[in-house]
């Protein structure tokens, strides 16, 4: 069976970057995990909220309205805190009300959330042209250096994904080292289903913004269903990056 945390693709070099002045680095806006009690990236941490009812919904867009609770934990964590009535303190503290309503498939609510907005955002990214499907397609693109980022299906064989991660070697002049694609939490099908294509097997993104799209949406997923090897190898190229050990750092994450 295929290893499922594997180290991330390097983004191919910009011929042009030496010719930029470099830019200055963009403020990232932080909040505080109620659980651990660390700082992190925004964008790394999953947001709460409170609906009209009392009851504690995920916010995985932070959108939402009124006081919000930051959580920066996987799954596992989240569910220790959940019936040791860690989280429920914490979000007293936090909302100032004791008496928010915590469901008891919150967990699930969360995993189902980002599971659907990775997804739709490959989806997404495949609408707009962005997006290769195909080995023979993926492996000349690979070949050429044009890769930002390579995926492989969670039932993709191992030889399929040794041939691509090959040839992303050879075109990034990395023959020799362990570069490879990454393999995510989603099967054959359910990358058919969410591209609208026949037996997507293997992903190459071959534009920066959209791979990092596509990196920070599967990171935050991966992250929270204790995918900790691939949410770091994402999330080093993800949109809301601020290093790529997020999760990791927290010491919430198990393999």
């Amino acid at each position: 069976m295929a290893n499922n945390d594997h180290r991330g693709v390097p983004l191919a070099q910009d011929s042009g970057a030496e010719a930029r002045p470099p830019r200055p680095d963009k403020h990232v806006p932080e909040r505080k995990c109620i659980l651990t009690g660390t700082h992190d990236a925004r964008d790394n941490l999953i947001r709460l909220a409170i609906a009209p009812d009392g009851t504690v919904m995920p916010d995985l867009r932070a959108k939402a309205p009124g006081r919000g609770a930051w959580i920066g934990v996987d799954r596992a964590a989240l569910e220790a805190a959940m019936a040791k009535g860690k989280l429920k303190g914490a979000l007293a503290r936090a909302f100032k009300d004791g008496t928010v309503t915590i469901p008891a498939d919150l967990a699930d609510r969360i995993e189902d959330g980002l599971r659907r907005a990775a997804l739709d955002r490959l989806g997404l990214e495949a609408r707009a042209g962005a997006l290769l499907t195909g080995s023979d397609r993926i492996a000349e693109a690979a070949r050429r250096g044009q890769l930002h980022l390579l995926l492989h299906a969670a039932d993709a064989s191992e030889d399929g994904n040794r041939k691509l991660d090959q040839a992303l070697r050879v075109g990034l002049d990395a023959e020799g080292s362990s570069l490879r694609g990454v393999v995510i939490p989603a099967e054959r099908t359910i990358l058919s289903m969410a591209l609208g294509r026949d037996n997507v097997v293997h992903i190459g993104l071959t534009a920066p913004a959209s791979a990092a799209r596509v990196a920070d949406a599967l990171s935050r997923w991966c992250g929270f269903i204790g995918r900790s090897e691939s949410a770091s190898a994402l999330r080093s190229r993800s949109v809301g990056s601020i290093g790529a050990t997020n999760f990791e750092v927290k010491g919430s994450v198990t393999r």
